[in-house]
């Protein structure tokens, strides 16, 4: 997979935050070297997140995201600030972009402590340099406001630096910057080759019905072929239809079969016991970092009962098809499998809500469309709020009576 096919989900995501015209759009534009965001005078210009992937060595590939004004006001404004809290939840870097000319707002300060909260690497840039008279030497002091609010906060002037979106100063210093905040880079993490031995052989089961993309692989089953390929391990790709046929024309069983969780029930009834089985719901879910809580959340699935919430979450957006996982299949195979009467919500995309209260059961899919801070952030939030947290393999294994199966290879 090169840099520049690299999924959303696999970059390091970099917001830009801050009060309306602060001049985050300018900035953006200049980071990115194009007219992404649009630049006004007027204050919030920007009413949704914008975002753009670019490269940024040596991070590598990343996506910049330009958010709406964090002190935005009325009932519109309200929901901009919302949409920027929810851009947070998927951030990996974040830059708090200041007028130079006015110092730190409390916007600023309660930004600055949701970005410690939340553990994020960030630099402060003071935009509109070439506004201001100040010396630079002391340009950092002077606009940090003396309250025991600030002081409480390590703002270092290693953390901060003095920019210009209208002058391009000090613009490729701050990209340096921002290539170089994180101390060390995170360590590629592997899907499945390092549960495989070199020269395994893997069978992935792809079913091909009415919700697969015309003419491509679904992300999951990319990166799990690319996984395989990479760890030195050979990978044979079938429908669950050919599943037979393909154990038939191998001359040695396979080291792992890994399936799309819709096709559990029937693969586990072709595949001998003794051959290791997965889903690729199951593998993502260990790589994004929410297996174990994926597994202990399913237990409340034994304990629903009539009238109980059940909140069904996926991260991308994708057309809905008639025989959908996320609104069709999970639903039914839920009220078939608890015999009870359950409401079940859906949401999609960036809606995951940030109350819960009412939900007895979380069914997330995969993620492979979210980053992991994003998913983990979502597991934290039901964690927070003792929600069950589960995910689509891990269910349609329970419900197909393989749950311990399906794990094992994992183990």
């Amino acid at each position: 997979m090169t840099l520049q096919n690299t999924p959303s989900s696999e970059r390091v995501h970099i917001g830009f935050f801050g009060c309306r015209n602060a001049g985050k759009s300018s900035l953006v534009n200049a980071v990115t070297s194009q007219d992404l965001a649009v630049v006004s005078n007027v204050p919030g210009t920007t009413t949704d997140p914008v975002q753009k992937a670019m490269e940024l060595l040596p991070l590598g590939p990343v996506v910049i995201i330009d958010t709406p004004g964090f002190d935005d006001l009325g009932m519109l404004g309200e929901k901009r600030v919302q949409k920027t809290r929810q851009t947070l939840a998927r951030t990996d870097i974040a830059v708090l972009v200041a007028d130079g000319s006015r110092g730190l707002s409390a916007s600023d300060l309660e930004l600055i402590s949701l970005f410690q909260e939340k553990k994020l690497p960030w630099l402060l840039a003071w935009n509109k340099a070439d506004l201001t008279d100040t010396p630079e030497r002391d340009f950092f002091l002077t606009q940090l406001p003396d309250n025991s609010v600030c002081s409480a906060l390590p703002v270092s002037q290693e953390m901060q630096i003095a920019v210009s979106a209208h002058t391009g100063y000090h613009i490729f210093e701050l990209k340096e910057r921002l290539a170089h905040l994180q101390k060390e880079l995170p360590e590629k993490k592997q899907l499945v080759r390092d549960l495989l031995q070199p020269g395994s052989v893997v069978v992935l089961v792809t079913p091909i019905d009415e919700s697969a993309p015309k003419g491509r692989m679904i992300l999951p089953q990319q990166m799990m072929i690319r996984d395989v390929l990479d760890g030195g391990c050979m990978a044979f790709v079938t429908r669950e239809t050919e599943l037979e046929t393909t154990l038939q024309s191998l001359r040695c069983p396979p080291s792992l079969v890994i399936t799309d969780s819709q096709a559990f029930g029937f693969v586990s009834k072709v595949l001998p016991p003794d051959i290791p089985l997965t889903s690729f719901s199951i593998l993502m879910a260990r790589y994004k970092g929410f297996l174990n809580t994926a597994v202990s959340g399913i237990r409340a699935l034994d304990t629903l009962q009539d009238g109980d919430t059940v909140l069904i979450a996926e991260g991308c957006t994708n057309h809905r098809q008639c025989n959908d996982i996320g609104t069709v299949k999970i639903p039914r195979w839920l009220l078939a499998s608890t015999e009870k009467n359950l409401t079940i919500r859906t949401c999609s995309g960036t809606e995951f809500p940030e109350d819960l209260s009412g939900i007895s059961l979380v069914i997330h899919c995969g993620g492979c469309m979210l980053g992991e801070r994003e998913v983990q952030s979502r597991m934290e939030r039901a964690v927070s709020q003792h929600i069950p947290f589960t995910n689509y393999g891990i269910l349609i294994s329970k419900i197909n009576g393989i749950l311990d199966r399906a794990l094992q290879p994992l183990v």
